[in-house]
C-alpha cells in the first residue's frame, strides 16, 4: 500500500519529469520540433502507412512473433491484423499508463487539504491531461492525413506526401468553395494551403498567407468570403453561413500563426496566449514565378499583407540585384542596385532613390566602363541636373549640367581632359547643339553656333594676345573665308583667308595701321550673355527645389529632392558617396519640421542673417544643399581651363542670381512654414525689393563659396591694368617719406613728422613707410576679407586712421576735404603695396550693396579709384617718356 506521503513525492517527481518531457527548453522557446518526439515520429510512421508497409514485407517474420504480441495485447485474435497489432501495442500501454497516473493523482487530490501540496498535485494533473489530449490529437490527426493519402491519387500523394505533413481541415468535411472555377476541393496543412482543380493542384507556403475577414465580395447572395492574399495571387473562400467562416478563418489563422512560430501549439489546438491573428508584418524568402519585373527573382525581407514591404533583397539569375527599402511591392526609398554587363565581367552599380519601383530623385550610378553619374533620375532615366565623369586614362571627361530622358539636352559644361578644353553651353539629344563657347587650356576662347557637334556659320576667336577674330574658322582654329582680324597694336586685317597645303595660311584683303586702339568692347569681350540668360542656365538644380517645396518638404520625400543623408546602417554610409556635401557629425540638427519651425522664429533682420548663416554652412539644411550644388556648377564652369577673362561678366551676373534664388527659396519655405502653422504669410514683396534683399542679405553669406573662381577672372581681367599700377606702386616705393608726400603735393603743415623722434637733419633722411602706419595696415586687410560689405568697412577706417592722424598733426578736429583726402589716400596706397587692388575695386563696386551708392562709402571707393587711376597713369606716362626718349 502506498501511504500519501509516497504518492505526494512521486507526484513530484513525475510533475518534473512531465515538464522535461512535454515541455523540454526548445519548446518553451517556442523553437521547431517541440512535441514529445516519440508520438510525433509514431504518427509520421502512421501518416505514410509505415505499419502496413512493414507487415506487408516482412509477414512471414511477424507471425513468428504473435506469441509475444499477445503478452501486451488481451484483445488479440487469430482475425487481428498485424499492422493493427503493431500500431496498437506502440502506444496503447503508454495511453493506458497516462490515463492510470490521472485517475491516481485525481484520487491524491480529493484527500489533500488546500496547499502547496495540492497545488503541485492539481499543476502535475493538468499536464498529464495536456499529454493525454496533445496524443489524441497527434493520432487523430495522423489517421485523418493518412485517409487522405488513399483518397487522393497516386499524382498528387507523390507530390504531396511528406511523413510531417499534417491535413487540418479538408472542405469536403467542412464546406468551402473557392473564387469561382478556381478549385474542387481545399485542402489545409500544416504548412501548406492546397486547391485542387481535375488533376492539377496549387500549393501556398502558409508563412506568406494572409486572411482577410474584412471582404464584401460574393459569389452568390447569401455566401460568406474571406480574401487570401499570397505574394503573386489573390483569391476568395466562400462559406455559406458566418459559423462555417469563421472556423475557417480560425483554423487558417491558426495554421499560419503556427507556421510562423516553427512550432505546433500544446496541445495542438489549446489556447496558447498568443492571440489567434497572425502578425501582418513577416520576413521571409519567396521566388517569383509568374510573369512580371520580378519573375524569376528570389525576395528575401520583409512582407506586409502579401507585399514586399520594409527591408530587402532582390535577386535574379542573370545577376541583377537590389538592396534597399520596398513598399506595397515595388522597390520605394533608398536602394542599390546592381546590374550586370553584357559581354564584361563589370556591374553597374545604381545607388539611387525609387518610387514605385522605378528610379528618382538623387542617386549615384557607377558604371562598369569607368563612368560615374552623380545627379537626379526620373523613371528610371537621368532628368534634370547631373554631373557624368570618366575617369579612366583613355579620353577622360566630365559633363556638368542638364538632363533629359538619359541625354545631354539644355545647358550644361563639358570639360575635354585629353583636348585642354572646355564647352560652355546649350546641348540637344547628347550633342553640341545651340550657342557655345569653347575655352581652351593656352588661353584661347571662342564662341559659335553648333550643329550636332559640328561648327557652322561664323564666331569670334579672341587669342591670348588680346588678337581678336570675327569670321569663319575651322576646329583647329584656322581662318577661312571672310573675315576680320584686329591686332593688340591697333592694326586691321580684313579680307578673305585661305589654308592651302603647303602653302600656310594666306590672305587677301586691307591691312590698316592707323595704329588706333582696339575699341574695349572687343578687347575685353565678355561672352555668352545674349546667348545664356542668367534665368535659363542650371534650370536642372532649381526645379528639385522647387519641386520640393511644392511636395510640402514631406520628410521622406527630403533625400530624394536634395541628396543623401546619414544612414542608420554603417554598411549603407560605407557605400554611398556624396555629391552635395562631405558628411560628419554636425552640432545642429536639420529635420524638416524644426527647420519649419525655425524660420518662423526667425524672421528679424538680425535673427535672419543668423539663422541663414547656420542654414547655408549645413550640409543637411535644404538651402545649405543648394548652395553646394550651385557651387559645383560654377566651378566646373569657371575653374581651371574655364578661368578666362572674357567670362567675367556671365560670372558676376550668376553669382548675384544665386543669391536671389536663395532667397527665393528661402521665402518658400517660410510660406509654407506659415500655412502649416495656420498664419497668413505676408504680402509678397516687389522686384526691387526682393532682389534689395538678396544682395543685401545672401549674397555676403555666399560669396565665400564662389569668391576663388570670381577673383581669379577679376585678376585676369584687369591683369593689364593691374601691372601699370604695381610698376607704378614699385617706382613710389623708392621714394623716402618725405620725398614721396612732396611728390604727391601733400601740404607740409599735414605732415606727421613730429610723430617721429628724430632730429630736423634726420628727418631729411626719414626711413621709409613709417608716416601713417596705422591707416597703411587698416588699408592691407582688404585682402583678408571676400565681403564687399567688410572691404568698404575697411576702406572707411582706413579714412578714419588717415584723419584721426592728420587731427594729431594739426591738434584739433579736422575733417579733410577731397583736395587733401586723394595726396594722403594715394600716399597710404602706395606703401599698402595691395597687388590686385584694381580688381578688388571692381568687385567691390559691382557687388555692393545697392543702398550704398551715393553714400559715404561710394565717396570713399571713387576716392580709391581716383588714387588707383592715379599711379597708373604715373607709370603709363613714365613709360610713354621712356619710349619719346629711347626714339629720340
Amino acid at each position: 500500500m502506498l501511504n500519501a506521503s509516497m504518492i505526494y513525492t512521486s507526484c513530484n517527481d513525475v510533475s518534473a519529469e512531465v515538464d522535461k518531457t512535454v515541455k523540454p527548453r526548445s519548446w518553451q522557446r517556442g523553437q521547431k520540433g517541440s512535441e514529445p518526439r516519440y508520438f510525433v515520429t509514431f504518427a509520421n510512421y502512421v501518416v505514410v502507412h509505415g505499419f502496413e508497409h512493414a507487415t506487408k514485407s516482412k509477414s512471414e517474420a511477424w507471425k513468428d512473433h504473435k506469441a509475444v504480441l499477445k503478452q501486451f495485447l488481451t484483445d488479440f485474435t487469430s482475425e487481428t491484423s498485424m499492422s493493427l497489432a503493431l500500431y496498437t501495442v506502440l502506444h496503447k500501454p503508454i495511453r493506458d499508463h497516462i490515463e492510470q497516473y490521472i485517475l491516481l493523482l485525481t484520487k491524491l487530490q480529493e484527500v489533500l487539504k488546500e496547499g502547496s501540496e495540492k497545488t503541485v498535485v492539481t499543476s502535475a494533473i493538468k499536464e498529464y491531461v495536456k499529454l493525454q489530449s496533445f496524443i489524441s490529437q497527434v493520432l487523430d490527426e495522423a489517421c485523418f492525413t493518412k485517409s487522405l493519402w488513399k483518397s487522393l491519387g497516386y499524382k498528387f500523394t507523390d507530390m504531396l506526401c511528406v511523413p510531417e505533413r499534417r491535413l487540418l481541415e479538408d472542405s469536403k468535411n467542412l464546406p468551402i468553395s473557392a473564387s469561382t472555377n478556381r478549385s474542387d476541393r481545399i485542402l489545409l496543412f500544416d504548412d501548406v494551403l492546397v486547391l485542387i482543380q481535375g488533376n492539377s493542384f496549387q500549393s501556398f507556403d502558409l508563412k506568406l498567407v494572409w486572411v482577410d475577414e474584412n471582404c464584401r465580395e460574393k459569389s452568390a447572395p447569401g455566401m460568406y468570403g474571406l480574401r487570401i492574399i499570397t505574394p503573386e495571387e489573390t483569391f476568395f473562400l466562400f462559406a455559406k453561413d458566418p459559423q462555417m467562416k469563421a472556423v475557417w478563418q480560425w483554423k487558417l489563422n491558426q495554421a499560419v500563426r503556427q507556421a510562423l512560430n516553427g512550432k505546433r501549439d500544446f496541445p495542438l489546438w489549446g489556447k496558447t496566449g498568443e492571440g489567434t491573428e497572425p502578425p501582418s508584418c513577416r520576413f521571409f524568402t519567396y521566388v517569383f514565378r509568374l510573369e512580371g519585373k520580378f519573375k524569376s527573382a528570389s525576395y528575401e525581407g520583409e512582407w506586409h499583407w502579401g507585399k514586399p514591404h520594409g527591408k530587402g533583397t532582390l535577386k535574379w539569375r542573370d545577376g541583377r540585384n537590389h538592396v534597399g527599402d520596398f513598399k506595397e511591392g515595388l522597390e520605394h526609398g533608398f536602394g542599390i542596385c546592381l546590374v550586370p554587363r553584357q559581354s564584361e565581367d563589370r556591374y553597374d552599380c545604381y545607388k539611387c532613390h525609387w518610387y514605385e519601383g522605378k528610379m528618382r530623385g538623387y542617386g549615384i550610378c557607377e558604371y562598369g566602363n569607368d563612368m560615374v553619374y552623380k545627379g537626379y533620375f526620373k523613371d528610371n532615366v537621368r532628368q534634370g541636373f547631373g554631373i557624368l565623369e570618366k575617369f579612366s586614362a583613355e579620353h577622360p571627361f566630365k559633363y556638368t549640367g542638364q538632363w533629359e530622358n538619359d541625354k545631354k539636352n539644355g545647358y550644361g559644361v563639358w570639360e575635354d581632359k585629353d583636348r585642354g578644353e572646355r564647352y560652355i553651353g546649350t546641348w540637344l539629344d547628347d550633342h553640341k547643339h545651340g550657342q557655345g563657347i569653347v575655352v581652351t587650356q593656352s588661353g584661347v576662347c571662342y564662341q559659335r553656333t553648333f550643329h550636332a557637334d559640328k561648327m557652322v556659320g561664323s564666331g569670334i576667336l579672341l587669342l591670348e594676345d588680346d588678337s581678336v577674330y570675327e569670321g569663319n574658322f575651322t576646329e583647329d582654329l584656322t581662318f577661312v573665308g571672310k573675315g576680320k582680324l584686329s591686332f593688340a597694336n591697333g592694326f586691321v586685317l580684313e579680307g578673305t583667308f585661305t589654308n592651302k597645303s603647303g602653302q600656310g595660311l594666306q590672305m587677301h584683303g586691307t591691312l590698316n595701321t592707323s595704329n588706333e586702339q582696339l575699341d574695349d568692347r572687343i578687347t575685353k569681350a565678355q561672352l555668352g550673355l545674349e546667348e545664356f540668360p542668367v534665368e535659363k542656365r542650371w534650370k536642372g538644380i532649381y526645379d528639385q527645389f522647387l519641386e520640393f517645396i511644392h511636395s510640402g518638404c514631406k520628410e521622406e520625400t527630403e533625400e530624394s529632392f536634395t541628396g543623401f543623408h546619414i544612414q542608420t546602417s554603417k554598411e549603407l554610409r560605407k557605400s554611398q558617396e556624396y555629391l552635395f556635401c562631405q558628411r560628419g557629425t554636425e552640432d545642429v540638427s536639420w529635420k524638416i519640421e524644426d527647420i519649419l519651425e525655425d524660420l518662423v522664429q526667425h524672421q528679424g533682420l538680425e535673427s535672419l542673417q543668423s539663422y541663414l548663416e547656420k542654414a547655408l554652412k549645413s550640409s543637411l539644411h535644404p538651402l545649405g544643399k543648394l548652395l553646394k550644388a550651385l557651387a559645383i556648377a560654377f566651378q566646373a564652369t569657371y575653374s581651371g581651363i574655364g578661368a578666362n577673362r572674357h567670362l567675367l561678366t556671365m560670372a558676376q551676373e550668376e553669382v548675384k542670381y544665386y543669391a536671389k534664388k536663395i532667397w527665393e527659396f528661402y521665402q518658400g519655405l517660410l510660406h509654407l512654414a506659415l500655412e502649416q502653422k495656420g498664419q497668413l504669410p505676408a504680402k509678397c514683396m516687389d522686384g526691387d525689393t526682393s532682389d534689395q534683399k538678396a544682395c543685401n542679405v545672401v549674397l555676403p553669406l555666399i560669396l565665400p563659396c564662389f569668391y576663388p573662381e570670381l577673383f581669379m577672372l577679376y585678376m585676369l581681367y584687369h591683369e593689364r591694368e593691374d601691372d601699370l599700377y604695381c610698376q607704378g606702386i614699385m617706382d613710389l616705393s623708392l621714394f623716402p617719406d618725405i620725398k614721396l608726400l612732396e611728390f604727391l603735393d601733400v601740404q607740409k603743415h599735414l605732415w606727421p613728422l613730429k610723430d617721429l623722434t628724430l632730429t630736423t637733419n634726420q628727418r631729411q633722411s626719414l626711413i621709409k613707410d613709417k608716416c601713417f602706419l596705422s591707416a597703411t595696415e587698416c588699408l592691407q586687410k582688404l585682402i583678408t576679407t571676400v565681403d564687399p560689405r567688410e572691404k568698404l568697412v575697411i576702406l572707411q577706417k582706413t579714412y578714419e586712421e588717415i584723419e584721426s592722424t592728420v587731427s594729431r598733426v594739426v591738434d584739433k578736429d579736422y575733417k579733410l576735404p577731397m583736395d587733401d583726402l586723394l595726396p594722403l589716400l594715394m600716399y597710404v596706397v602706395s606703401r599698402a603695396k595691395i597687388q590686385h587692388l584694381g580688381a578688388e575695386i571692381h568687385l567691390i563696386r559691382d557687388l555692393m550693396e545697392p543702398t550704398n551708392r551715393g553714400g559715404l562709402y561710394d565717396f570713399l571707393l571713387t576716392a580709391l579709384e581716383s588714387c588707383y587711376e592715379h599711379i597708373r597713369r604715373i607709370r603709363l606716362h613714365q613709360r610713354e617718356n621712356c619710349h619719346v626718349t629711347h626714339s629720340s
